[in-house]
């Protein structure tokens, strides 16, 4: 993304003006905007299967919808605003610092709503180009300091869709830089609530963090806090994922652990779990106190949706379709769970279910789309019982074209799932 001023931006017009934050939740603003939200994103036939318990069969095909699935309310909140800020300011600018959220018919339909980018490959401005009468929409995963700095500077409107749960997190990195302690986030480095929290973990400026992804990367860590090592492979190994004039051999004294709201809990749990046996190893358990924190900062929707993902795997499935934005971490976590104890799909949505022996679908190792052909996980002559699961930022319609379609491959027409 590219943040600098171009030339002719350097503008002193805007050196007196301060940031307004723009509150666009007016009834009336938000009857329209639930009405235009309802239209895009609805599905009757979601609401028919919650209505069946979730489960539907259809001669011999059974599709089993998970009990959690789709938006939480954090995404529903910042898809709302964003209409509603289109609704308020019809006929001015208004710029999304990326994608509200990572899904691709999302941020498709709000493109569609002449909603530009300050973000990607070709951005339509910069952020040094804004001023006073230009509207920004903050994202649902925040931004960086640095970022909001910038939009302050420039004085212009901006309208914050920041998840609550996200601002949680900041509130305990920013805890952690105050007590003097590193914060060892448990998250993607280059994911965008990763960066935006990592910036409030710099505290007043004194304040450092260290990023962390996996437990590989995590027993590495413990190793130095016990016993040291070498200072230059320990930075060559987090280049990227660690605060300007980060020394592991000064600040991994004391730590607090945070993590990016979409990872697996118990993932976070077990980081937490080696960090404290590592730091209690050199310090003793008494040496725990003030040099090790840590509180439960694993997003309540991400959660509910991966603690129904694995009720629903206690029954039989032949297949289990994730449908989601490939981009997206609590989706990608989803699709870990289940891969683990049946062939899962993870599709972006149903045109990626090309026939009953043609799926597209995007692989998690080499992190790129592929093609699987199989005659036997659709067979339309036995009865199969295909499982249902979407992220947190997968809207109802895409989970419907997913149902209807699986229907439709197993010879069932898009009248009989409808009339169900």
């Amino acid at each position: 993304m590219s943040n600098e001023p171009s030339p002719q931006a350097n503008r002193p017009k805007n050196a007196d003006q301060r940031p307004r934050s723009i509150n666009v939740r007016t009834p009336e603003v938000m009857q329209r905007v639930q009405a235009e939200v309802e239209e895009h994103y609805r599905s009757s036939v979601v609401e028919k299967m919650r209505d069946h318990g979730g489960n539907i069969t259809i001669g011999n095909t059974t599709l089993k919808l998970a009990q959690q699935f789709g938006f939480c309310y954090g995404v529903e909140r910042a898809i709302d605003l964003a209409y509603a800020a289109r609704k308020v300011f019809p006929e001015q600018d208004l710029y999304l610092i990326g994608e509200i959220i990572h899904n691709p018919e999302v941020n498709r339909q709000l493109r569609e709503m002449g909603i530009k980018n300050l973000a990607g490959n070709t951005p339509d401005a910069a952020i040094g180009d804004l001023g006073a009468n230009d509207v920004v929409i903050v994202p649902a995963f925040g931004a960086e300091t640095r970022i909001m700095e910038q939009l302050r500077d420039q004085g212009c409107m901006i309208v914050d869709t920041t998840c609550g749960d996200v601002m949680s997190v900041w509130k305990r990195v920013r805890q952690y830089a105050r007590s003097g302690l590193t914060s060892i986030i448990h998250g993607k480095s280059g994911h965008e609530e990763t960066r935006a929290t990592a910036s409030r973990a710099l505290g007043d400026g004194d304040g450092h963090y260290l990023v962390v992804l996996t437990l590989e990367d995590t027993d590495y860590v413990c190793a130095y806090i016990r016993d040291g090592g070498d200072r230059e492979a320990f930075l060559k190994r987090f280049r990227g994922a660690h605060s300007n004039g980060f020394d592991p051999d000064l600040h991994l004294e004391k730590v607090g652990v945070a993590n990016q709201t979409t990872m697996l809990k118990g993932e976070t749990e077990e980081l937490q779990r080696r960090i404290a046996a590592a730091v209690a190893e050199r310090d003793g358990k008494l040496g725990l106190e003030g040099r090790f924190m840590f509180f439960d900062t694993i997003c309540g929707a991400t959660q509910e949706r991966q603690d129904a993902l694995y009720e629903m795997l206690r029954s039989p499935m032949d297949v289990l379709v994730v449908v989601g934005g490939y981009n997206s971490s609590n989706t990608s976590h989803l699709v870990e769970i289940a891969q683990e104890k049946l062939p899962t799909f993870f599709i972006r949505d149903s045109r990626c279910l090309r026939s009953l022996e043609e799926i597209t679908h995007f692989d998690l190792e080499s992190r790129a789309e592929r093609t699987t052909y199989s005659q036997s996980l659709f067979d339309p002559d036995h009865h199969v019982v295909i499982g249902i699961t979407a992220g947190a930022s997968c809207p109802n319609n895409l989970i419907e074209d997913t149902i209807i379609r699986l229907f439709e491959l197993r010879g069932i027409d898009r009248q009989a799932v409808l009339d169900c």
